[in-house]
Parts: C-alpha cells; structure tokens; sequence
C-alpha cells in the first residue's frame, strides 16, 4: 500500500505541475475563453516562450515545472539520507543537488542543473545557504512569502505517512531554511495532508481534519473558509465557473496577491500571521469538491487558473496519495512522463523504500523511548516524597 500511494503521490504531482504549467498565470475566464471551455487533458500553452522573453519556459504538452523538478531533488536527499531531515540537510544535500546534478529540464528542452530554473524565491535558498552561509535555521527570513517550500513537501508526507504531526513538524523544520510567515506555514500544513492521505483506509474528511488540527493563524482560517466554501457546491462540479468563483471569493480576504495576479501590489508576499498562500487552500478545496477523485482534482485545480501548476500539483500530490497510483489517469502519467523524461514509477518507488525504511527505524526508536518511559516512571513510583513539602508549582502556603 505504501508503494502504490508513494508512486501515486508523486505522479499526480508531477501531472497536476504538467497540466497546470500550460495555463499558469491566467485567470478561470481566460482559460475556457483560450480553450473554448475547460482544460480537460495534456494541452498545448495559453502564452509562446516569445510573449514573455524573461522567463523563455516551452510550458504545455505535458511538460512538467519547477515544482516537480525540486520535489525530485528532495526525494534524492531522502534517498541519500534514508531517515528524517532537518534544515541542515537543506544545505547539504538538497541545496548541492540543485547546483550539481544534472537534470533534463523540459521547459528549457535542455539539460542543466534545476537551479537554471528555479524562480528567485527559490533562488533565496541558494543564495543564503549556499553564498551567505546562513543558519539554516532561519535562512528562510526575508524571502518573499509564497508557496515555493509548500510546492515540493509532498515527500516529507510519505516519510511520514500516517502521522500528520510529526509531517507537520519536520516540513516546519525544512521549510525554514527556505520560507518564513505563512509560506514555512503552508509547507508544514501540506506534508500533514499527504501524510494524512497515506494513511490506510484515509478519507478527504480526514485529510481536511489533518490540515486543520496543525495549520496556525491565517492559514488555518482560509483553508476552513475555502473548505466551507467548497462542501456548498455538487461533487464534480470543479470546472464550473461558479465553483471557481465561489473558491476564490473564500479565499480572496486571505490572499495577498491580489485578483490581478500578474500585477501584484506592494502588499503582496509580505510577513503576516493573518494572511495565507493560495495555493494550498484552493488545493484542499478542490479535493472536498471533487470528493478526492484524482482526475477531477487536477482539472478543477487546472481551471482554477493562476498559480495553476502549484495548485494543480499540490491537489495531485494529496488526492495521489489519497487513492494511490492506479487512480491517477494512466494515459496523463504516460504522457507526462514522455515529454518531460521523467520515470514516475521509479520515483516513486525509491521513495517508498526509503519511507518503509524510516518507518522500521521510528518503530525501534519509538520502542526504545518506550522501555526508558516505563523505567522512569517505575523508578518515580518508588521515589520518596519530602514530608510536607509543596509540589512544584503549588501556591505557596498551601
């Protein structure tokens, strides 16, 4: 089971990236109007590489982004490790292989190192672990606040695969290295629902449960509205319009962004313990609108527009894990897989084995702190308490 939900989170992943990338930056009306209605498979871009000679991406026809490409790298630095990692291993081994190891990079159709893809929030992480040699701690402060650490935590949920705490936790530690404010935030809050999804038996209930037992602040408040929002609409109906519309207005009081998302104002991506990505939250509420059919979470997700191939790929990677591998359109995973030479399977796997891996030391671990619990509290049993004297923390006099 393990195998089937790593592979399938991972594949749903990289073809929400893939499907979303085609569209990304473009509102719901712009898509059906570019399309002549929604998105409903691998299609070509809405934007040539020759519209926007900054950022000269060949997006489209199945190939996948950024987000897949650092997701992949953090799978590599769990391969290497094979156990839990901290944000030290942010400087050690994730941030080499992003300046190292050699990658095909399919909307650049060349291969190269993925640091020759990454967008400058993601830049932020090289430049202070690797250049300024920053605490990696707290390397994450001062970046712009967005979803680049939330894109590519998916794994760090199958490492921890039924325990949306501890995911939570050691995402909150990785991410620091990288984000800060409600961008470290949404990276914790999205490893807790791949980790609640991977969990045997696993419904969309328990995975907006998850999220909401361990998101803080503004986050926790738009995933609760979005989620709200989203349980008043008729399962399958995420390419309505009107469910589009409904989510964003949920989340809009949370987003900075703003509606011209290609033309932020000055508040936008700023610190704030009241805001939140968009990402996450439109994520999950796909997921409830779709009742966590894979299919109909990315192209929800895709339709939604915007930051689509996050969105997309953050909804994949929590629905894949939710229903495994064999509920992911084996006809996009193909394709996907294809033109951005990727092998899905093998990804996947390797992640299961260092997971199964993990979760066999956690037992020993957990069972050795157990035998000390159980010392410690025998030996307290018998510990002789002074006549008359307060317990720590009584007031005094009593």
């Amino acid at each position: 089971m393990l195998l089937a939900k790593s592979i399938g989170c991972l594949a749903g992943a990289a073809v929400g990236d893939a499907l979303g990338g085609a569209v990304e930056g473009h509102s719901a009306e712009e898509i059906r109007a570019f399309y002549s209605g929604p998105v409903t498979g691998i299609a070509g871009p809405m934007r040539a590489a020759a519209d926007k000679p900054t950022a000269p991406y060949s997006k489209g026809h199945g190939r996948i982004t950024d987000d897949t490409l650092v997701t992949h790298a953090l799978v590599r630095a769990y391969v290497r490790k094979r156990d839990h990692l901290d944000a030290y291993d942010m400087a050690g081994l994730l941030v080499p292989d992003l300046l190292e190891h050699l990658v095909w990079v399919p909307d650049l159709e060349r291969e190269t190192v993925a640091l020759h893809r990454l967008a400058a929030g993601e830049r932020h992480l090289i430049t202070q672990l690797h250049f300024a040699h920053a605490d990696p701690r707290e390397a994450g402060v001062g970046n712009a606040v967005n979803c680049g650490a939330a894109m590519y935590m998916a794994p760090v949920g199958i490492v921890n695969a039924g325990d949306p705490v501890a995911a939570y936790r050691e995402a909150i530690e990785l991410a620091g290295a990288h984000q800060h404010s409600y961008g470290r935030e949404a990276a914790g809050v999205m490893a807790a629902c791949v980790a609640a999804a991977a969990t045997p038996s696993a419904t969309v209930d328990d995975v907006v449960a998850a999220a909401l037992a361990v998101a803080q602040d503004g986050t926790r408040a738009a995933i609760s509205a979005v989620v709200t929002a989203a349980h008043g609409y008729a399962v399958g109906s995420g390419l309505d319009l009107a469910t589009v519309k409904g989510l964003r207005a949920a989340m809009a009081p949370f987003d900075t962004v703003g509606e011209a998302y290609r033309d932020p104002g000055l508040g936008a991506r700023r610190p704030s313990r009241l805001h939140s990505i968009e990402e996450l939250p439109i994520a999950l509420g796909m997921l409830v609108v779709s009742g966590g059919d894979v299919r109909d979470t990315i192209l929800g997700s895709v339709n939604y527009g915007r930051d689509a191939d996050s969105i997309a790929s953050m909804a994949g990677a929590i629905a894949g894990a939710l229903c495994g591998v064999g509920f992911v359109p084996s006809s996009w995973v193909g394709s996907v897989s294809a033109a951005s030479r990727l092998d899905l399977t093998a990804v996947g796997t390797s992640l299961a084995l260092v997971a199964s891996e993990v979760l066999a030391r956690d037992l020993a671990r957990a069972d050795a702190r157990a035998r000390v619990a159980r010392s410690l509290l025998d030996a307290g049993a018998d510990a002789p308490r002074v006549a008359g004297a307060p317990a720590f923390g009584d007031a005094p006099g009593r």
